[in-house]
């Protein structure tokens, strides 16, 4: 193995430069990695743009990923090099009250790697072994880069405890809501009810498992709901959009006493209708990342063809193009889900 690597380093917003460091080396508890595909979600979007609050520059991206395992440190009994991996992203103290009661994706002092602290985003990376989880060898490495971003539509399935047999509704149809309708029909739902403003976006939600899809310009929500649901409309309500018009959707025509559940990050102070909520004593849930768990069950409901990640994938590009990924989604936001990064071009 070589000395040296190359590593993607963002200076400013819109500008993507690489530069040669040391190929790191393990510690005792770690693993090294050689990085294989790297995903970019609209976090990563954020920075590209400089609209992320939480991040400066210059930063090294890349919390979406897959790989192969290098080398392991002395005290990594049960990782092997040439195994197949993903990594979790998450950065936490273990000594706050959320991490000491299992609940570290809501650290105090929470860091995720590519935003707070040195992402993937380099021909090798090393890691602590307990961030690291083994892929099965039926998932490509290009799927492998697409666990993080489903475990978060996993973890949100599951923030609604009775999802067994239930009645839902997807209000947003970009990637992670699509993911969402793939992981409601995986965990249980009886139905589920997915909008959005784009045909486009409707109809891969319709291709991958939403039994009535609904474009909000052009159609009446409130009517959507009753016509599919009845009087007794949905159960709960998924809000994967982050606008004010789409929560004021949820919270004006869900039936009394259910749950909205909150999935997509506000990029501004909301302006909700609180009255409303208060008088129909709706449940307003919310969902931040995932744990291992969610990992877990997202691997195996893609081992298991419960859910499908291919029809997500929109292009690939070479890892000395990471600017042109971002132009190509800038140009293309309709019709774009997920977008990858070949570190690594020679296996899929």
């Amino acid at each position: 193995m070589k000395d040296t690597m190359i590593q993607q380093l963002m200076t400013e917003p819109k500008k993507i430069t690489f530069r040669e460091v040391p190929v790191p080396k393990p510690g005792p508890d770690q693993v090294l990695v050689k990085i294989k595909k790297i995903g970019i979600c609209g976090s990563d979007i954020h920075v590209f743009h400089g609209t992320h609050p939480y991040t400066s520059y210059p930063v090294t991206q890349g919390h979406e990923v897959s790989a192969q395992v290098e080398a392991v440190g002395e005290y990594v009994p049960d990782i092997k090099p040439g195994e197949r991996v993903t990594i979790e992203p998450q950065v936490f103290c273990g000594r706050c009250y959320p991490c000491l009661h299992g609940k570290y994706n809501l650290c105090e002092k929470l860091k995720v790697m590519g935003f707070q602290t040195t992402g993937t985003a380099s021909e090798y990376f090393a890691v602590d072994s307990s961030k690291v989880t083994k892929l099965p060898d039926g998932l490509t490495y290009s799927e492998g880069a697409m666990i993080e971003p489903l475990s978060v539509a996993v973890h949100a399935a599951k923030r609604f405890p009775d999802l067994k047999g239930a009645n839902t509704v997807v209000l947003g149809c970009g990637p992670i809501g699509i993911l969402l309708i793939q992981s409601l029909k995986a965990l249980g739902a009886a139905h589920v009810l997915a909008t959005d403003i784009s045909d486009t976006r409707l109809a891969l939600a319709k291709e991958l498992g939403a039994d009535w899809v609904v474009n909000t310009m052009k159609e009446d929500y409130a009517k959507a709901v009753l016509d599919a649901y009845g009087p007794d409309k949905a159960d709960v309500v998924y809000e994967c959009a982050g606008s004010d018009i789409t929560m004021d959707q949820a919270i004006q025509n869900a039936r009394k006493g259910s749950t909205i559940i909150l999935v997509a990050v506000f990029g501004k102070m909301a302006n909700v209708d609180l009255a409303k909520l208060n008088d129909s004593e709706l449940d307003l849930n919310t969902s931040m990342m995932y744990r291992h768990e969610d990992y877990v069950d997202a691997i195996r409901l893609v081992d298991e063809g419960k859910i499908k990640l291919g029809p997500l994938q929109s292009a690939h590009f070479a890892f000395a193009d990471y600017q042109k990924a971002y132009e190509y989604i800038d140009n293309n936001r309709e019709t774009t889900m997920k977008v990858l990064i070949d570190v690594d071009p020679t296996e899929e």
